[in-house]
Formats: structure tokens, C-alpha cells, sequence
């Protein structure tokens, strides 16, 4: 089958090279000519694990191609999919929906015969509906079915969330748009990829639906992690308790300094502005929203007083600046607000991430960028873990504490253990009150041994 993808970021690119790697011919497309010049060398513009190699080897088998005129790849589609950003609009949180719909007039005047265009983009409800509406107002005579595909792809695990999905959601009106979408799907049969076939608005909303949802996850583990640390309790036994009941699963349970990312931040925001707008708030997505934005900055403060009350003319050393690892994606990383929180405290900062101090640099002032962790914490008054990337999960403590000016380590992932570093003449301050179950229980201890920690806390 012949695709066009219009957009080359991070969805469209690890999409269209999926599609590709599938069997399909497709043309990936963008207005950025450096962005096409560069994949087109081979270079990639966002980092993703795989993804170079997959592009190159469907280069190589004439399945994959790079193009900054959408005419010729559209003319010549079976599928188009519209995979352009959406991000939140300025003023009102509402996503921005102008590449959106300035896409659907360019395909709409280069559709010869009967086309499916795809809403891949995170559109809010009703988006299709507009689509459809600016492609037969632009050409009234185009034979299409416009279809909503929303992704589901996680940074870091985006080839194996495209090649393996736990879902497939198609949103289709037009029965012989629901039938190109289940041929270009086909290959995916052999892993019983389930396919969900709804209406288009329900397509819409699943998207915003699903990541509102892990959002309150994550927003919830991170308040019970604040109650733990008031209450002396584990968070990370709580999060295990409850994560083993199947109704709740562990996934999205991990405490840390808040969600960030190109996903949860601004499609959060657009489903409460889309709920306002249709008259019934969503009460507690807007919580999670406030809750999320409150802790990114309260985390700041946690720094601030592992380091006695003050940061003031100290260095701190940062590891990790991307919202998660396996990303160079900087997008509403908590690391901003609690660098910026520092910075305002008068904190000086030294910084290392593996992949993400190019895309930090015009986001962040006054920061001295390391060449690696230990470079980071030379001369530092603490060292903070923001990203759990694997390069800091086994750091060389006495090493550290050789280089640093004093032996404080502010742990916002719970990468270590408070005994790990303590052990080592360093002052832990880790999230959710941390503390270790005896030596001698197993590891499914029961309650005799919680009892006992309880008794001698």
C-alpha cells in the first residue's frame, strides 16, 4: 500500500518508518528542508532507540522516502496521515489545531481518486469532523474518508509500542475508510493485535481519555508519596501493594517530581479546556493539571532543604534533564522548574544528561553543561537525580564523595536506597519517606515484617 505521512516529528517519523518496515511504500513529509536534507543523510532529528537503523534499512529496501512536497506523495496515496504537532495554544491551554487543518487544505487540493485521510495527530473531538469539512469545501469533488488513528507511542519504547500495541483504536464514519485502515494494519494480525473500531469522536476522546488517566496515576502515587513522608510510611511499598491488585496494576505508579513530556501536559490541558467548552468540567483532571504543575517547583524546595534550608552560592549538580530517559525531549521536563527553582534560591547549577543538553540550552540560562555524571557533581553541594536514566543507576558513591565539596544526594527517582548512600558518609533524600524492609525478610515479606519495621521506625 502507498502512505504519505505529512509531518516528520516524533510521531510521524517513527510511524512512517514502522509502516515502512510493515511492507508498505511510504513518503514521509515535512516543510523543514534542513529536516528532510538530514534524514535523507541518514540523520535523525529526535533521538529514539532504533530508529536510525530502521530508517536506514528501509531507505535501503526502497520502502521509505523523504520529501518536502506533499503534492506527489499525496497524489499517488492510498492513505494519508496527518501526523503535524499539536501544542498548546497560547492563552488558553486549548490545543492548536492551525498545521492541523493548514495540512488538510494542501491535501485536500492534491487527492486524486478515493483517499483515507488519518487524523494521527492528538486532536480534540470534533477535529475529524473539520478536516472533513475543509478537504470538500477546498475540493468538492474528492472522494475520502477522513479517519481518526490516534498513537499510543511511548518516548523511548516507540518502535515496540508501534510494532506491538496493546490496542489499535480506528475512528471511521465511512465503512471503506475502516477497510484501508484494516489493510494497512494487516500485518499486525500475527501478533493479534486487538483493533478497536468506533465512531470518529470517540477515537478522539479515547486518546485524551487514556493519557488524562495515567496522568491522575502518577499525579496520585506522588501525593500518597508526600503523605508517606509526613506519616513515616514507604511509598514504594505502597505503590507495590496496591499496584498487585489487577484492578489498579503497577504501571504509572512510580512516585518522582512530576510528569512532563510532549504528551500529558498539554493533552491534559486541551481535555479540560474541550470539557469547559462543552459545558461538564472534568474536576479532577483540572486537579491534576494544578496538582502536577505545583510539584515540578515543590521539588525545588525538597533540594533546597536537603542542603540545610539554602542554596544560596552553592553548587548543585543535576543528572538527567529530559522528562524521562531513552528522549532528547525537554518538553515541560520537571527539570526546568526546579533548575529555574534554584536558580531563584541563587543556586549555582551544573547539569548532565545523555541525550538532552542540546534541546536544554536555549530553555535553560546560566547552566555549566558536564561531559558526563562525575564531571556534573566536581566541586558540588549536592548531586540531584531527576532523570533515571541507566548511566546514573550505578554511580561510584565513594568517587562522588571525593569530588564533591559535601556528600548530599537528592534521589527524585529513588534510583538507590537511603542505606546504599548513607553507607557511603552521604546525607539521602529520596521521595515518599523511604525505608528498608529487615535484611533478613523476603522479598513478598508479609505483615509480621512490616510490623516489625513499623515498630522499630
Amino acid at each position: 500500500m502507498k502512505i504519505a505521512v505529512i509531518g516528520s516529528g516524533y510521531v510521524g517519523l517513527v510511524s512512517g518508518t514502522c509502516l515502512a518496515d510493515f511492507g508498505h511504500s511510504v513518503v514521509c513529509v515535512d516543510k523543514d528542508p534542513a529536516k528532510i536534507a538530514a534524514l535523507q543523510a541518514g540523520r535523525m532529528p529526535i533521538y529514539e532507540p532504533g530508529l536510525d537503523a530502521l530508517v536506514a534499512e528501509n531507505v535501503r529496501q526502497e520502502r521509505l522516502s523523504f520529501a518536502t512536497d506533499l503534492a506527489p506523495a499525496v497524489a499517488e496515496a492510498e492513505a494519508v496521515f496527518i501526523a503535524v504537532g499539536t501544542p498548546s495554544r497560547r492563552g488558553d491551554g486549548f490545543a492548536d489545531l492551525s498545521y492541523v487543518f493548514a495540512a488538510a487544505r494542501e491535501i485536500a487540493a492534491a487527492l486524486t481518486g478515493f483517499t483515507v485521510v488519518v487524523t494521527k495527530s492528538t486532536v480534540p473531538v470534533g477535529t475529524g469532523d473539520e478536516v472533513e469539512r475543509i478537504i470538500r469545501e477546498t475540493n468538492p469533488g474528492a472522494e475520502v474518508a477522513v479517519v481518526s488513528n490516534p498513537e499510543f507511542l511511548r518516548e523511548g519504547a516507540a518502535i515496540e509500542d508501534f510494532k506491538r500495541p496493546d490496542r489499535i483504536v480506528i475512528g471511521a464514519e465511512d465503512p471503506r475508510g475502516a477497510a484501508v485502515m484494516g489493510e494497512v494494519y494487516r500485518p499486525l494480525y500475527l501478533n493479534a493485535a486487538p483493533i478497536l473500531y468506533t465512531d470518529r469522536r470517540t477515537a478522539e476522546l479515547t486518546k485524551y481519555a487514556a493519557n488524562a488517566f495515567l496522568a491522575t496515576k502518577i499525579t496520585f502515587i506522588n501525593e500518597m508519596a508526600d503523605l508517606c513522608e509526613q506519616v513515616g510510611a514507604n511509598v514504594q511499598q505502597v505503590a507495590r501493594g496496591i499496584g498487585l491488585d489487577n484492578r489498579i496494576g503497577s504501571k504509572f505508579l512510580h512516585a518522582g517530581p512530576g510528569y512532563g513530556g510532549s504528551c500529558f501536559p498539554k493533552d491534559t490541558l486541551a481535555l479540560v479546556k474541550t470539557a469547559q467548552d462543552a459545558g461538564t468540567p472534568v474536576r479532577l483532571v483540572e486537579t491534576v493539571v494544578s496538582v502536577n504543575d505545583q510539584r515540578k517547583r515543590a521539588m525545588a524546595r525538597k533540594v533546597i532543604l536537603a542542603c540545610g534550608g539554602s542554596v544560596r552560592g552553592k553548587t548543585i549538580a543535576i543528572l538527567g534533564l529530559t522528562f524521562k530517559p531513552n528522549t532528547d525531549d525537554m518538553r515541560d521536563a520537571p527539570a526546568l522548574s526546579i533548575i529555574t527553582g534554584l536558580q531563584d534560591g541563587g543556586a549555582r547549577i551544573r547539569a548532565y544528561d545523555p541525550e538532552g543538553m542540546e534541546a536544554a540550552r536555549p530553555l535553560l540560562s546560566d547552566v555549566t553543561y558536564a561531559s558526563d555524571a562525575y564531571d556534573c557533581a566536581q566541586g558540588a553541594d549536592a548531586v540531584v537525580i531527576v532523570t533515571e536514566w541507566n548511566a546514573f543507576r550505578a554511580l561510584d558513591f565513594a568517587r562522588l564523595a571525593t569530588l564533591m565539596a559535601a556528600p548530599v544526594m537528592v534521589d527524585l527517582r529513588n534510583v538507590y536506597t537511603p542505606d546504599e548512600a548513607t553507607r557511603h558518609g552521604f546525607r539521602y533524600a529520596g521521595i515518599g519517606g523511604r525505608r528498608e524492609l529487615p535484611v533478613s525478610a523476603p522479598a513478598d515479606a508479609g505483615l509480621s515484617a512490616l510490623a516489625a519495621e513499623a515498630v522499630r521506625a
